[in-house]
């Protein structure tokens, strides 16, 4: 297995957003992917407010039983396709930040693998001539 290059250069670079930004030691996502995650709830709360107004213009135009009826049923509906809709987009979202939180750990054993080749290459004697 090849040993992890020690990278002085990488520790005197400046620590600040905008390096932030430019490289990807550090990721994002994990702010950028709540303002996603409250963004698809908008869009799916305006699709329930689009099934609760067309039920109620169903429920207006039709005669007075069959709107009724024709009215719960959209409802009904569309609540259970709101449901699943709401339950896809957060498993979606719990996916990709699952995803983001598996490559901040490879990045933590990676941190970790070099700090224990600095240990072991420093605690070694300095010369191994045999006698």
């Amino acid at each position: 297995m090849r040993q992890p290059r020690l990278n002085a250069v990488r520790e005197s670079l400046p620590k600040s957003s905008l390096w932030d930004l430019l490289t990807f030691e550090n990721l994002m996502a994990h702010k950028v992917i709540h303002l996603i995650y409250w963004s698809g709830l908008g869009f799916i709360a305006l699709i329930a407010f689009g099934i609760i107004g067309s039920a109620i213009g169903v429920a207006i135009r039709e005669e007075l039983l069959m709107g009724i009826l024709l009215a719960v049923s959209i409802l009904v509906g569309g609540s259970l396709v709101v449901t699943v809709l709401v339950l896809l987009w957060r498993a979606f979202c719990e996916l990709y930040v699952a995803l983001f939180r598996l490559s901040d750990d490879l990045h933590a054993i990676r941190l970790a693998t070099v700090a224990e080749a600095a240990a072991r290459t420093s605690q070694e004697p300095a010369s191994h001539e045999p006698s």
